[in-house]
């Protein structure tokens, strides 16, 4: 059984190096495979990998398609270096790990499911989503807009009324949150090819994976239209795997996050107040810790999962 971990990176070396870490200290078979936007900041990239850790020059972007394409890339590479592994687990490196990595690993050597993924029909009443908004995300074609990036947060705050121009006609949208344009474009979406949505992060099978690379290479066409669509990301995945038909996926990604304080569509920097909270979720990962705010939640969270397991294992 070997896991690989994938984990998007733009910020905070520190904690990145950490979260490595504690993964490999497991003593469990894993592979982790760092997507970094290097624009942000640097890595050691030699002391990385010369302790078994790929560095791929990834590339973040809210909004876009940049985070999949670097998702994709991860994926590429993984295929042309025949690289064994049974599970792709998908974090950023803000995440850290609540269950101890074993045990991770043992729960998906026996589970019957093909993947662990939040997902949703993104046009029913079934949508985390208001109906409108996954409509304006996914039925759109978006670009960048320059003079959107160069407004101040307050002014962006200030024109937000201005997107009520997006419900009373059906031909474009303005996202001030993304600083994008869109105008319609002719779906991609039919009765046998549904839009999906959830998290982009996920535990996903081997087979789950190989599939998606295979369907990218023969559905360019797929690939080009979520190029051109606002938060690709949180549809992407669960797209293609869920309208394949092929999978026993589970939909829960295994991440506990709180968006219940919230406003700006982004979760709670978890602290020590929420431990238990974190303890009583049933997840593998929770997100997103911030060592500069809050270290002492990662030094208890290090004993829950390296120290006390090694206690009961020299118990035996």
């Amino acid at each position: 059984m070997k896991i690989c971990y994938l984990i998007q990176t733009h910020q905070n070396p520190e904690q990145i190096y950490r979260l490595i870490k504690t993964i490999q200290t497991s003593e469990t078979d894993n592979q982790i495979i760092i997507s970094h936007d290097f624009t942000t900041c640097n890595l050691d990239i030699n002391s990385l990998e010369k302790n078994n850790v790929k560095v791929l020059n990834g590339k973040g972007g809210r909004g876009n398609f940049s985070s999949v394409q670097s998702y994709l890339n991860a994926i590429k590479w993984l295929v042309d270096n025949r690289i064994e592994y049974d599970w792709l687990i998908y974090i950023s490196g803000q995440d850290y790990p609540i269950k101890p990595i074993a045990e991770i690993d043992h729960i998906l050597s026996k589970t019957d499911y093909d993947g662990f993924m939040e997902y949703f029909n993104v046009f029913s009443l079934l949508s985390h989503w208001s109906i409108q908004e996954g409509q304006s995300r996914y039925l759109f074609q978006y670009q960048s807009v320059e003079f959107l990036k160069k407004l101040p947060n307050w002014l962006k705050q200030l024109l937000t009324p201005i997107k009520i121009i997006n419900y009373l006609q059906p031909f474009f949208r303005i996202n001030l949150a993304y600083e994008m344009f869109g105008v319609r474009r002719k779906s991609l979406f039919n009765k046998d090819f549904l839009c999906y949505g959830g998290s982009f992060f996920t535990s996903l099978s081997r087979k789950c994976v190989e599939y998606l690379h295979t369907f990218c290479q023969k559905h360019p066409e797929v690939v080009e239209y979520y190029q051109k669509v606002c938060v690709s990301d949180e549809s992407f995945l669960q797209t293609i795997l869920v309208n394949s038909r092929k999978f026993h996926l589970c939909n829960d990604n295994k991440l506990y996050f709180d968006f219940s304080t919230t406003q700006n569509g982004r979760p709670k920097v978890l602290g020590i107040s929420d431990y238990n909270a974190i303890l009583q979720s049933h997840a593998h990962f929770a997100r997103k810790f911030d060592m500069a705010q809050d270290r002492i939640i990662l030094d208890i969270l290090d004993e829950k999962i390296t120290v006390l397991p090694h206690l009961l294992s020299g118990m035996k």
